[in-house]
This record gives structure tokens, sequence and C-alpha cells, in this order.
């Protein structure tokens, strides 16, 4: 059995991931951080306002904080050296650099998006995206998520972006809007678009829009469940890994 500590534990990621862990014999959460003005949820677990108070022992990291928390986290890590599962998004190009300054020393896996059906979907546009960006098929990508989300566009869209350049190796530029912009739209740019509204958990759609065809590839969240359960894998995982940068590809194999 491994011990869990959820950093950011009573957000709605963080009550989720709390529940369905009861469905893992191989999981205990030993304890949770988030801030002191958050309801716990009536969890059984101990819940502390900073990661300096938390007295068990804890064999890996469920991170679902904010990026303005990943700072204290990164150096809790680098002290403790306790394996971590970041999901956070909207991370700073100098918090990605930290993470893989990080994995040199400890296991750490780092995902966008913690659903398999988004992972395997990233498989997918690997493979198929040299074809049709040879054929001239132009890559468009809309993501959807509830009006509280912050960050945009959406790890996942990034993923999704980044598994296209992968599968094609070509420089791709990322647009993210074209309203200031009175020009054809050229070859070598992806576009993605954001939209925010309601409580959609997340959608999003790849599109390849070729002559006369078009090739629309989409992964529809209906609850959080498939990101908690993502991440639980994860941390059962990453428990045995060695230090290193890891991803959800690496989990569902």
């Amino acid at each position: 059995m491994i011990n869990v500590l959820i950093h950011g534990c009573n957000g709605r990621m963080g009550n989720m991931v709390s529940t369905l862990s009861a469905n893992y014999e191989e999981i205990h959460i030993a304890a949770g951080v988030d801030r002191a003005d958050t309801p716990n949820g009536g969890k059984s677990y101990p819940i502390y306002e900073t990661l300096a108070d938390v007295k068990e022992k804890a064999d890996v990291i469920i991170d679902i904080s904010t990026a303005t928390a990943m700072d204290g986290l990164f150096a809790y890590i680098r002290e403790t050296k306790i394996p971590a599962v970041i999901c956070t998004t909207g991370l700073s190009k100098e918090q990605e650099a930290e993470i893989n300054a990080l994995s040199k020393e400890v296991p750490i896996l780092r995902s966008g998006n913690m659903s398999m059906g988004i992972n395997t979907l990233l498989k997918v546009i690997k493979d198929i995206s040299k074809t049709l960006t040879g054929a001239g098929f132009d890559v468009e990508i809309v993501e959807k998520h509830h009006r509280t989300k912050v960050d945009a566009p959406s790890g996942t869209a990034i993923m999704l972006a980044d598994a296209v350049k992968e599968g094609t190796q070509e420089d791709f530029d990322y647009v993210y809007g074209r309203n200031e912009r009175r020009s054809v739209r050229p070859q070598n740019e992806i576009g993605i678009s954001s939209v925010r509204g309601g409580t959609i958990v997340g959608e999003h759609e790849v599109i390849f829009a070729g002559t006369d065809e078009v090739i629309e590839i989409r992964h529809t969240a209906f609850s959080r469940a498939v990101f908690a359960n993502g991440a639980l894998n994860a941390a059962l995982f990453l428990s045995q890994q060695k230090a290193g940068l890891y991803s959800m590809s690496d989990v569902i194999g």
C-alpha cells in the first residue's frame, strides 16, 4: 500500500480523488494540503494549510492545485524527495523548467490531462498527423471548459498541438486568435480556440481540414472521475519508478 498526500485536496478534483481512492486497495490518503478557508467535505484524513505543517509520511504526492502554489511544492519535493504526480496546468516556462530539473532527482509524472482516453488520443494524433498534413490538411483545435477555469488555452489543447508537432516533426506556430489579422491562413500553423461556459467538464476536438473533406476527432469528459482515476493510477505507477520525468503514456503503456 502507498501513502498519498493530496496537494489541493479541497478543490473539485481533490474531492474527486479523495472519493475514488476508496476503490483502490493499494492506496491510502495519508493527508491533504489546502487553504484554511476551504471546506474539507467531511474527509477522514488530516488537512493542513501548508506543506510545512504535514506530519504524516507520504510515498507519493498528487498535486491538483494552482500555478501560484507550485513554487512551494517544488521546494517541498526538493527537500523531501517524495515522487509527485503533477496535474496542475497553466504553469509558466520557468515552472516547467523547474519540473524538468526536479525530475533528475525525483520521479515526477507531469500531464496536462490525466484521462486515459485523452492520452490514447494523443497516440492516434501522432500516428496520423504526418500523413494528413503532408496531404495539405490544416489543423485546428477547439477546447471547451467550465466558466470557472482560469487558464486558456487548456493544457490538454497544448498537448494535442504538441502531438501534431511530434508526429510530423514539423515546426508549427500556435495561433490563439485571428481577430487582428487580415490574411490568408498559412500552412504552418495550428489554430487553438477556447470556449468557457457553464459546467462543461472538458471537451477537445482536433480538426483536420483538407480539400473537400474534414476529419474531426473529439474527446468529451462527462465527469472529473476520468481525471481522478488517471491520477490515482499514475500515483501507483510512479511509486515504483526511479528518478525521471514521466507522462501518462508511460502509465497506459
